[in-house]
């Protein structure tokens, strides 16, 4: 399969999305991409785990003719880190408003070493039919959405963002990355959400700072992608340069 045809050498640019949202959140990011030129696809992140989710990403990734740039937001980020190690044709990493964990780094314990955020009480739980035993996945109180995830979206954009949200499997919270991550070889760059309410910001800016990016930041919310697209994209064409 060739998903979407890069060309000659300018990467095409997948762009993963992370907990409690989905592919439709990129689509201002898209838009901006394609009045520059600049191929993109944004395909669905199965939520279920680091180990599952990057093994779709990464065979996704590998279908794709010529090279190219992962970028992920939030959870997506942890996600990147590993198919940027595992596929054969990435050449570069965005991080937006995201995680980059290090090998055998969980989640959790990279969030438990900063100040709590409002998106912690603002989590629940479900249960879902698992192979052989009942996982458990995690979403956000429609009522808690707006301000713990996308503070500076307008409210029926965000009431929309609550009732199509997809729930994340607790295993991307205990799920690690394995071998070496991809950030410590290849180039990055970083989007930091100074007024996220789902990552700590300071979280934020130090996995980046460890993954040596190039890092921006931007006074949005954790779906900064959503409220500021041209600004994130912006970000993305610089990396598109630099690594095509």
């Amino acid at each position: 399969m060739s998903a979407t045809a890069s060309k000659s050498s300018t990467p095409t640019v997948v762009l993963v999305h992370g907990a409690f949202a989905d592919a439709s959140s990129w689509s201002g990011v898209i838009t901006e991409l394609d009045a520059a030129g600049v191929d993109a696809v944004a395909p669905a992140n199965p939520l279920r785990g680091v180990a599952a989710d990057s093994a779709y990403v990464t065979s996704f990734v590998d279908q794709l003719d010529g090279p190219v740039l992962l970028v992920g937001h939030s959870y997506g980020g942890a996600v990147i880190t590993q198919a940027g190690a595992d596929a054969r044709n990435a050449v570069g990493l965005v991080f937006v408003a995201a995680f980059a964990p290090d090998a055998d780094e969980k989640l959790a314990d990279i969030n438990a070493r900063y100040p709590d955020v409002p998106l912690g009480a603002a989590t629940r739980t479900l249960t879902y039919p698992g192979r052989g035993q009942t996982g458990t996945e995690a979403y956000i109180d429609h009522a808690s959405f707006h301000d713990a995830f996308c503070a500076d979206v307008a409210a029926p954009q965000a009431r929309v963002m609550a009732l199509t949200q997809r729930p994340v499997s607790l295993d991307a919270f205990t799920d690690v990355v394995t071998g070496t991550p991809a950030w410590k070889t290849l180039p990055s760059w970083a989007v930091v959400a100074a007024a996220d309410h789902a990552i700590h910001p300071d979280a934020e800016r130090d996995m980046a700072t460890r993954a040596g990016a190039e890092t921006i930041e931007l006074d949005g919310s954790h779906a900064v992608a959503v409220s500021q697209p041209a600004a994130v994209a912006e970000v993305i064409l610089r990396a598109v340069k630099a690594t095509g």
